[in-house]
Protein backbone atom coordinates (compact mmCIF):
# COMPACT_ATOMS: atom_id res chain seq x y z
CA UNK A 1 0.00 0.00 0.00
CA UNK A 2 1.29 3.56 -0.82
CA UNK A 3 0.88 6.35 1.03
CA UNK A 4 -1.54 7.91 -1.02
CA UNK A 5 -3.58 4.66 0.13
CA UNK A 6 -2.98 5.14 3.98
CA UNK A 7 -4.20 8.91 3.27
CA UNK A 8 -7.16 8.25 2.32
CA UNK A 9 -7.88 5.43 4.57
CA UNK A 10 -7.12 8.50 7.20
CA UNK A 11 -9.66 10.91 5.37
CA UNK A 12 -12.19 8.21 5.29
CA UNK A 13 -11.99 7.07 8.34
CA UNK A 14 -10.03 9.70 10.91
CA UNK A 15 -13.05 11.20 12.50
CA UNK A 16 -14.56 8.09 14.03
CA UNK A 17 -11.06 6.69 15.46
CA UNK A 18 -10.68 9.66 16.86
CA UNK A 19 -13.86 10.35 18.19
CA UNK A 20 -13.50 6.80 19.79
CA UNK A 21 -10.18 7.04 21.12
CA UNK A 22 -11.43 10.44 22.72
CA UNK A 23 -14.33 8.44 24.46
CA UNK A 24 -11.74 5.92 25.26
CA UNK A 25 -9.21 8.07 26.70
CA UNK A 26 -11.57 10.76 27.54
CA UNK A 27 -8.95 13.62 26.09
CA UNK A 28 -9.17 14.85 22.76
CA UNK A 29 -5.95 16.11 22.55
CA UNK A 30 -4.39 12.76 23.12
CA UNK A 31 -6.63 11.01 21.07
CA UNK A 32 -5.73 12.86 17.88
CA UNK A 33 -1.74 12.51 18.70
CA UNK A 34 -2.63 9.45 19.60
CA UNK A 35 -4.00 8.78 15.85
CA UNK A 36 -1.01 11.07 13.93
CA UNK A 37 0.99 8.62 15.54
CA UNK A 38 -0.83 5.47 14.13
CA UNK A 39 -0.12 6.96 10.58
CA UNK A 40 3.12 7.57 10.66
CA UNK A 41 3.63 3.87 11.90
CA UNK A 42 1.45 3.03 8.85
CA UNK A 43 2.99 4.97 6.20
CA UNK A 44 6.21 2.98 7.21
CA UNK A 45 5.09 -0.50 7.75
CA UNK A 46 1.64 -0.75 5.13
CA UNK A 47 4.39 -0.56 2.01
CA UNK A 48 5.66 -3.53 3.26
CA UNK A 49 2.69 -5.52 4.92
CA UNK A 50 -0.82 -4.07 4.07
CA UNK A 51 -3.43 -4.91 7.15
CA UNK A 52 -6.86 -6.88 5.77
CA UNK A 53 -8.66 -4.07 7.81
CA UNK A 54 -6.32 -1.03 7.61
CA UNK A 55 -9.38 1.09 9.86
CA UNK A 56 -9.23 -1.49 12.63
CA UNK A 57 -5.19 -1.72 12.37
CA UNK A 58 -5.18 2.22 12.95
CA UNK A 59 -7.67 1.98 15.56
CA UNK A 60 -5.88 -1.03 17.58
CA UNK A 61 -2.23 0.76 16.79
CA UNK A 62 -3.56 4.56 17.85
CA UNK A 63 -4.73 2.85 21.29
CA UNK A 64 -2.09 1.43 21.97
CA UNK A 65 0.29 4.64 21.10
CA UNK A 66 -2.53 6.66 23.81
CA UNK A 67 -2.05 3.88 26.06
CA UNK A 68 1.86 4.43 25.97
CA UNK A 69 1.44 7.91 26.43
CA UNK A 70 -0.82 7.62 29.13
CA UNK A 71 1.78 5.01 30.90
CA UNK A 72 4.24 7.79 30.19
CA UNK A 73 2.60 10.52 32.19
CA UNK A 74 1.09 8.09 35.08
CA UNK A 75 2.88 4.97 35.35
CA UNK A 76 0.99 2.25 36.81
CA UNK A 77 -2.35 3.96 37.74
CA UNK A 78 -5.81 2.59 38.13
CA UNK A 79 -6.83 4.52 35.11
CA UNK A 80 -3.76 2.95 32.98
CA UNK A 81 -5.01 -0.23 34.16
CA UNK A 82 -8.38 -0.48 33.46
CA UNK A 83 -7.37 1.34 29.65
CA UNK A 84 -4.64 -1.88 29.30
CA UNK A 85 -7.19 -4.73 30.60
CA UNK A 86 -9.67 -3.13 28.49
CA UNK A 87 -7.37 -3.60 25.60
CA UNK A 88 -5.93 -6.75 26.44
CA UNK A 89 -9.31 -8.34 26.97
CA UNK A 90 -11.47 -6.83 23.87
CA UNK A 91 -11.85 -8.60 20.89
CA UNK A 92 -10.02 -7.48 17.41
CA UNK A 93 -14.14 -7.02 16.33
CA UNK A 94 -14.32 -4.87 18.84
CA UNK A 95 -11.46 -2.78 18.35
CA UNK A 96 -12.07 -1.98 14.70
CA UNK A 97 -14.50 0.71 13.66
CA UNK A 98 -17.63 -0.67 11.88
CA UNK A 99 -17.37 1.75 8.26
CA UNK A 100 -21.69 1.15 8.14
CA UNK A 101 -22.48 2.15 11.54
CA UNK A 102 -22.64 5.59 12.71
CA UNK A 103 -23.22 6.09 16.11
CA UNK A 104 -23.19 8.80 18.85
CA UNK A 105 -19.05 9.13 19.27
CA UNK A 106 -18.88 11.36 15.93
CA UNK A 107 -21.43 13.59 17.10
CA UNK A 108 -20.15 14.22 20.48
CA UNK A 109 -16.80 15.09 18.74
CA UNK A 110 -18.62 17.36 16.32
CA UNK A 111 -19.84 19.47 19.34
CA UNK A 112 -16.61 19.29 21.29
CA UNK A 113 -14.63 20.89 18.07
CA UNK A 114 -17.67 23.93 17.44
CA UNK A 115 -17.76 23.97 21.57
CA UNK A 116 -18.75 28.05 22.51
CA UNK A 117 -15.62 27.72 24.79
CA UNK A 118 -13.68 28.24 21.61
CA UNK A 119 -12.85 31.22 19.41
CA UNK A 120 -14.73 31.07 16.01
CA UNK A 121 -11.30 30.41 14.29
CA UNK A 122 -10.21 27.74 16.85
CA UNK A 123 -13.48 26.08 15.92
CA UNK A 124 -13.54 25.86 12.29
CA UNK A 125 -9.38 24.65 12.51
CA UNK A 126 -10.47 21.75 15.32
CA UNK A 127 -13.42 20.67 12.92
CA UNK A 128 -11.53 20.66 10.08
CA UNK A 129 -8.37 18.52 11.48
CA UNK A 130 -10.20 16.65 14.16
CA UNK A 131 -13.47 15.67 11.98
CA UNK A 132 -12.94 16.53 9.07
CA UNK A 133 -8.38 14.87 8.99
CA UNK A 134 -7.02 17.47 7.41
CA UNK A 135 -3.56 18.23 8.03
CA UNK A 136 -2.57 21.63 9.08
CA UNK A 137 -0.73 22.43 5.74
CA UNK A 138 -3.86 21.82 3.67
CA UNK A 139 -6.18 23.77 6.30
CA UNK A 140 -3.34 26.83 5.94
CA UNK A 141 -3.19 26.22 2.31
CA UNK A 142 -7.17 26.71 2.54
CA UNK A 143 -7.58 29.85 4.15
CA UNK A 144 -4.01 31.20 2.96
CA UNK A 145 -2.84 31.67 6.02
CA UNK A 146 0.82 30.62 7.80
CA UNK A 147 0.91 27.06 9.03
CA UNK A 148 2.48 28.06 12.30
CA UNK A 149 -1.09 30.57 12.80
CA UNK A 150 -3.33 27.32 12.37
CA UNK A 151 -1.22 25.31 14.37
CA UNK A 152 -1.96 27.63 17.81
CA UNK A 153 -5.21 27.47 16.52
CA UNK A 154 -5.54 24.11 16.89
CA UNK A 155 -3.43 23.50 20.10
CA UNK A 156 -4.97 26.28 21.83
CA UNK A 157 -8.43 24.82 21.05
CA UNK A 158 -7.51 21.70 22.77
CA UNK A 159 -6.30 23.67 25.81
CA UNK A 160 -8.73 25.39 26.15
CA UNK A 161 -11.19 22.03 25.86
CA UNK A 162 -8.77 20.64 28.42
CA UNK A 163 -9.09 23.22 30.92
CA UNK A 164 -13.01 23.73 30.59
CA UNK A 165 -13.07 20.00 31.34
CA UNK A 166 -15.26 19.80 28.49
CA UNK A 167 -16.73 16.24 28.66
CA UNK A 168 -16.86 13.70 25.76
CA UNK A 169 -20.40 13.22 25.34
CA UNK A 170 -23.32 14.70 23.64
CA UNK A 171 -25.16 17.36 25.53
CA UNK A 172 -28.68 16.59 26.63
CA UNK A 173 -30.76 16.99 24.07
CA UNK A 174 -32.12 20.59 24.68
CA UNK A 175 -28.64 21.76 24.63
CA UNK A 176 -27.85 19.72 21.89
CA UNK A 177 -30.69 21.94 19.92
CA UNK A 178 -29.68 24.82 20.94
CA UNK A 179 -26.00 24.25 20.07
CA UNK A 180 -26.33 22.86 17.19
CA UNK A 181 -26.65 25.91 15.60
CA UNK A 182 -23.03 27.06 16.49
CA UNK A 183 -21.69 23.74 14.84
CA UNK A 184 -24.03 24.67 11.37
CA UNK A 185 -22.37 27.80 11.59
CA UNK A 186 -19.09 26.53 11.32
CA UNK A 187 -19.63 24.68 8.30
CA UNK A 188 -20.92 27.08 6.30
CA UNK A 189 -18.11 29.73 7.10
CA UNK A 190 -16.09 27.05 5.81
CA UNK A 191 -18.39 26.68 3.04
CA UNK A 192 -18.23 29.80 2.19
CA UNK A 193 -14.56 30.21 2.44
CA UNK A 194 -14.63 27.81 -0.45
CA UNK A 195 -17.55 29.03 -2.58
CA UNK A 196 -16.24 32.95 -2.54
CA UNK A 197 -12.75 32.84 -1.28
CA UNK A 198 -12.02 36.28 0.75
CA UNK A 199 -8.73 36.30 -0.30
CA UNK A 200 -5.81 35.15 -2.73
CA UNK A 201 -5.55 34.72 -6.29
CA UNK A 202 -8.52 32.37 -6.49
CA UNK A 203 -12.59 32.85 -6.57
CA UNK A 204 -13.05 29.14 -5.49
CA UNK A 205 -11.29 26.83 -3.33
CA UNK A 206 -13.23 23.41 -4.14
CA UNK A 207 -11.52 21.40 -2.48
CA UNK A 208 -12.70 23.45 0.73
CA UNK A 209 -16.01 23.64 0.14
CA UNK A 210 -16.56 19.90 -0.65
CA UNK A 211 -15.25 18.84 2.31
CA UNK A 212 -17.94 21.07 4.26
CA UNK A 213 -20.41 19.38 2.19
CA UNK A 214 -18.78 15.82 3.04
CA UNK A 215 -19.46 16.98 7.06
CA UNK A 216 -22.52 18.24 6.27
CA UNK A 217 -23.92 15.10 4.91
CA UNK A 218 -21.94 13.32 7.94
CA UNK A 219 -23.90 15.34 10.14
CA UNK A 220 -27.40 15.07 8.48
CA UNK A 221 -26.73 11.19 8.72
CA UNK A 222 -26.41 11.81 12.28
CA UNK A 223 -29.11 14.14 13.37
CA UNK A 224 -31.76 13.21 10.51
CA UNK A 225 -34.44 15.24 12.35
CA UNK A 226 -32.72 18.50 12.29
CA UNK A 227 -34.62 20.74 9.21
CA UNK A 228 -31.84 22.96 9.39
CA UNK A 229 -29.38 20.41 8.85
CA UNK A 230 -30.30 19.41 5.97
CA UNK A 231 -30.95 23.01 4.98
CA UNK A 232 -27.32 23.58 5.31
CA UNK A 233 -26.33 20.56 3.08
CA UNK A 234 -29.50 21.79 0.39
CA UNK A 235 -27.71 25.01 0.25
CA UNK A 236 -24.20 23.32 0.07
CA UNK A 237 -25.27 21.38 -2.29
CA UNK A 238 -27.02 23.50 -4.46
CA UNK A 239 -24.45 26.26 -4.91
CA UNK A 240 -21.68 24.03 -5.46
CA UNK A 241 -23.42 22.89 -8.29
CA UNK A 242 -23.00 25.83 -10.22
CA UNK A 243 -18.78 25.92 -9.54
CA UNK A 244 -18.42 24.37 -13.19
CA UNK A 245 -19.44 27.68 -15.01
CA UNK A 246 -18.84 30.49 -12.29
CA UNK A 247 -14.93 31.04 -13.77
CA UNK A 248 -13.70 30.98 -17.04
CA UNK A 249 -10.63 29.31 -18.10
CA UNK A 250 -8.13 32.20 -16.73
CA UNK A 251 -9.83 31.96 -13.46
CA UNK A 252 -11.93 35.26 -13.61
CA UNK A 253 -15.56 35.01 -12.76
CA UNK A 254 -18.53 34.56 -14.33
CA UNK A 255 -22.07 36.04 -13.86
CA UNK A 256 -25.00 34.24 -13.34
CA UNK A 257 -26.65 35.77 -16.36
CA UNK A 258 -23.19 34.76 -18.06
CA UNK A 259 -22.97 31.71 -17.20
CA UNK A 260 -24.20 28.45 -19.10
CA UNK A 261 -26.08 26.68 -17.11
CA UNK A 262 -25.75 22.68 -18.97
CA UNK A 263 -22.49 23.23 -17.40
CA UNK A 264 -23.95 23.24 -14.11
CA UNK A 265 -23.74 19.96 -11.78
CA UNK A 266 -26.85 18.22 -12.19
CA UNK A 267 -26.46 16.17 -9.26
CA UNK A 268 -25.90 17.98 -7.26
CA UNK A 269 -28.98 19.78 -7.60
CA UNK A 270 -30.70 16.68 -7.13
CA UNK A 271 -29.26 16.22 -3.70
CA UNK A 272 -29.81 19.45 -3.13
CA UNK A 273 -33.83 19.14 -3.80
CA UNK A 274 -33.75 15.90 -1.92
CA UNK A 275 -32.39 17.56 1.14
CA UNK A 276 -34.54 20.61 0.62
CA UNK A 277 -37.65 18.42 0.70
CA UNK A 278 -36.40 16.75 3.94
CA UNK A 279 -36.21 20.20 5.50
CA UNK A 280 -39.33 21.76 3.77
CA UNK A 281 -40.94 18.79 5.58
CA UNK A 282 -40.41 19.89 9.18
CA UNK A 283 -40.30 23.75 8.16
CA UNK A 284 -37.67 25.89 6.84
CA UNK A 285 -35.23 27.74 8.35
CA UNK A 286 -32.69 30.21 7.85
CA UNK A 287 -30.04 27.79 5.69
CA UNK A 288 -33.54 26.19 4.30
CA UNK A 289 -34.95 29.59 3.03
CA UNK A 290 -31.01 30.16 1.10
CA UNK A 291 -31.52 26.61 -0.45
CA UNK A 292 -34.99 27.51 -1.62
CA UNK A 293 -33.91 30.50 -3.00
CA UNK A 294 -31.05 28.22 -4.71
CA UNK A 295 -33.73 25.83 -6.04
CA UNK A 296 -35.22 28.54 -7.64
CA UNK A 297 -32.09 29.72 -9.40
CA UNK A 298 -31.24 26.23 -10.74
CA UNK A 299 -34.94 25.17 -11.83
CA UNK A 300 -34.53 28.37 -14.31
CA UNK A 301 -33.81 27.51 -17.29
CA UNK A 302 -32.12 31.55 -17.48
CA UNK A 303 -31.82 34.60 -15.63
CA UNK A 304 -34.93 36.20 -16.90
CA UNK A 305 -37.26 32.90 -16.83
CA UNK A 306 -36.38 33.09 -13.26
CA UNK A 307 -39.47 33.50 -10.79
CA UNK A 308 -37.35 36.69 -9.04
CA UNK A 309 -40.95 37.24 -7.26
CA UNK A 310 -40.90 34.05 -5.65
CA UNK A 311 -36.98 35.00 -4.44
CA UNK A 312 -38.25 38.22 -2.97
CA UNK A 313 -40.68 37.09 -0.88
CA UNK A 314 -38.07 34.54 0.50
CA UNK A 315 -35.85 36.66 1.02
CA UNK A 316 -38.54 38.68 3.15
CA UNK A 317 -38.94 35.68 4.44
CA UNK A 318 -35.22 35.01 5.69
CA UNK A 319 -35.21 38.86 6.70
CA UNK A 320 -37.72 37.67 9.24
CA UNK A 321 -35.84 35.07 10.74
CA UNK A 322 -32.36 36.24 10.02
CA UNK A 323 -31.98 39.70 9.67
CA UNK A 324 -29.29 40.70 8.38
CA UNK A 325 -27.59 43.55 6.08
CA UNK A 326 -26.60 41.23 3.80
CA UNK A 327 -29.89 39.51 3.17
CA UNK A 328 -31.19 43.15 2.66
CA UNK A 329 -28.69 43.65 -0.14
CA UNK A 330 -29.51 40.83 -1.47
CA UNK A 331 -33.63 41.28 -0.91
CA UNK A 332 -32.47 44.61 -3.17
CA UNK A 333 -30.90 42.55 -6.01
CA UNK A 334 -34.02 40.37 -6.21
CA UNK A 335 -36.60 43.29 -6.29
CA UNK A 336 -34.45 44.89 -8.85
CA UNK A 337 -35.11 41.89 -11.40
CA UNK A 338 -38.19 41.41 -10.27
CA UNK A 339 -39.73 45.43 -9.87
CA UNK A 340 -36.70 47.35 -11.83
CA UNK A 341 -33.68 49.07 -10.44
CA UNK A 342 -35.65 52.39 -8.57
CA UNK A 343 -37.36 50.89 -5.77
CA UNK A 344 -34.15 48.57 -5.21
CA UNK A 345 -31.67 51.83 -5.09
CA UNK A 346 -34.08 52.62 -2.31
CA UNK A 347 -33.68 49.39 -0.34
CA UNK A 348 -29.73 50.15 -1.03
CA UNK A 349 -29.72 54.02 -0.26
CA UNK A 350 -31.10 53.12 2.69
CA UNK A 351 -28.61 50.55 3.67
CA UNK A 352 -25.86 53.01 3.27
CA UNK A 353 -27.25 55.02 5.16
CA UNK A 354 -27.25 53.01 8.27
CA UNK A 355 -23.83 51.90 7.68
CA UNK A 356 -24.21 48.25 8.44
CA UNK A 357 -21.98 47.60 5.62
CA UNK A 358 -19.45 50.35 5.38
CA UNK A 359 -15.68 48.52 4.57
CA UNK A 360 -17.56 45.70 2.04
CA UNK A 361 -17.61 45.71 -1.47
CA UNK A 362 -20.64 44.37 -1.57
CA UNK A 363 -23.15 47.46 -0.96
CA UNK A 364 -20.95 49.72 -3.89
CA UNK A 365 -20.99 47.00 -6.36
CA UNK A 366 -24.83 46.43 -5.95
CA UNK A 367 -25.21 50.42 -5.96
CA UNK A 368 -23.06 50.91 -9.05
CA UNK A 369 -25.36 47.78 -11.10
CA UNK A 370 -28.61 49.90 -10.27
CA UNK A 371 -27.17 53.37 -11.52
CA UNK A 372 -26.04 51.82 -14.52
CA UNK A 373 -29.31 50.36 -15.19
CA UNK A 374 -30.76 53.81 -14.04
CA UNK A 375 -28.71 55.84 -17.04
CA UNK A 376 -26.70 57.25 -13.94
CA UNK A 377 -23.03 56.36 -15.47
CA UNK A 378 -20.50 59.34 -13.47
CA UNK A 379 -22.39 57.74 -10.04
CA UNK A 380 -21.77 54.08 -11.18
CA UNK A 381 -18.26 54.15 -12.25
CA UNK A 382 -17.72 56.43 -8.83
CA UNK A 383 -19.22 52.97 -7.21
CA UNK A 384 -17.42 50.04 -9.04
CA UNK A 385 -14.26 52.14 -8.28
CA UNK A 386 -14.95 52.12 -4.58
CA UNK A 387 -15.95 48.58 -4.33
CA UNK A 388 -13.15 47.72 -6.38
CA UNK A 389 -10.37 49.38 -3.86
CA UNK A 390 -12.35 47.54 -0.84
CA UNK A 391 -12.53 44.11 -2.79
CA UNK A 392 -9.99 41.72 -1.57
CA UNK A 393 -10.09 38.94 -3.96
CA UNK A 394 -8.19 40.10 -7.66
CA UNK A 395 -10.75 38.31 -10.26
CA UNK A 396 -13.20 40.04 -8.73
CA UNK A 397 -11.43 43.48 -8.12
CA UNK A 398 -10.83 42.72 -12.27
CA UNK A 399 -14.37 42.62 -12.95
CA UNK A 400 -15.78 45.57 -11.35
CA UNK A 401 -12.87 47.93 -12.85
CA UNK A 402 -13.47 46.35 -16.12
CA UNK A 403 -17.44 47.63 -15.69
CA UNK A 404 -16.41 51.00 -14.15
CA UNK A 405 -14.13 51.42 -17.45
CA UNK A 406 -16.67 50.56 -20.01
CA UNK A 407 -18.91 53.79 -18.10
CA UNK A 408 -16.15 56.45 -19.65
Amino acid sequence: MSAADVEAVWRIESARIIAALTRFTGDCGLAEDAAQEAVAEALVSWPQSPPTNPAGWLMSTARRRAIDTIRRRTALTTRYALLAADLTTGSPAAEAPDPDRIDDDLLALMFISCHPVLSPESRVALTLRVVGGLSTEEIARAFLVPVPTIQARITRGKKTIAAASVPFELPPAAERHERLGGVLSVLYVIFTEGSTATSGDRLLRPGLAYEAIRLARTLAALQPDEPEVHGLLALCELTAARFPARTAPDGSPVLLEDQDRRLWDFSAIHRGLAALAKASARGLGPYGLQAAIAATHAAAPSVEATDWDRIVVLYEALGRVAPSPVVDLNRAVAVAMASGPAPALAIVDALAASGRLSGSHLLPTVRGELLTRLGRPAEARAELELAARLCSNPHERSVLLRKAALLG
